[in-house]
């Protein structure tokens, strides 16, 4: 006698149609490749107009999220979402998807209970576990003393 629920779970895998990993792996880096190119142009736009590598990055980063947040906001992130999985979701632009289609989906709730609410609700466990992973690995490389705490004038 085998595990109770094996044949079930045999029967649900070999009626469950073939994922096409390798097609999805394509598509994910073609569209995420394609999204990072984009920034890399914005980037080159901006260093070539006399911003300093940092501020040029800055610049190119608000510009992509802005990019992100338009394209969400004319239901074309949606697609290009679905055609690219992770790859249209892992660069910044889906970090902007992820903050702007909540925004979008609940703005008739008004402002307070519905965009202010909803607003970071995919976005919102994000931030926090970056900012606390950051300050945890800060606080472990100064005591380590790798690294010294620095403060700069304005």
């Amino acid at each position: 006698m085998g595990v109770p629920g094996s044949d079930t779970r045999e029967l649900i895998r070999r009626h469950l149609p073939a994922r096409p990993v390798l097609g999805n792996a394509v598509r994910a880096l073609l569209v995420g490749g394609s999204i990072s190119a984009v920034g890399q142009v914005m980037l080159s736009f901006f260093e070539n107009r006399g911003l300093p590598r940092a501020e040029a990055g800055s610049a190119a980063a608000a510009s992509m999220i802005f990019l992100g947040s338009l394209l969400t906001g004319l239901g074309v992130y949606d697609r290009l979402g679905r055609q690219g999985g992770m790859g249209a979701f892992l660069p910044i632009t889906g970090f902007a998807n992820a903050v702007t289609a909540p925004a979008m989906e609940f703005k008739r709730e008004g402002f307070v209970l519905g965009v202010g609410a909803r607003l970071f609700t995919v976005a919102g466990p994000v931030i926090v576990y970056a900012l606390a992973s950051s300050l945890l690995v800060g606080i472990v490389l100064w005591m380590m003393g790798m690294t010294e705490p620095t403060v700069r004038g304005i």
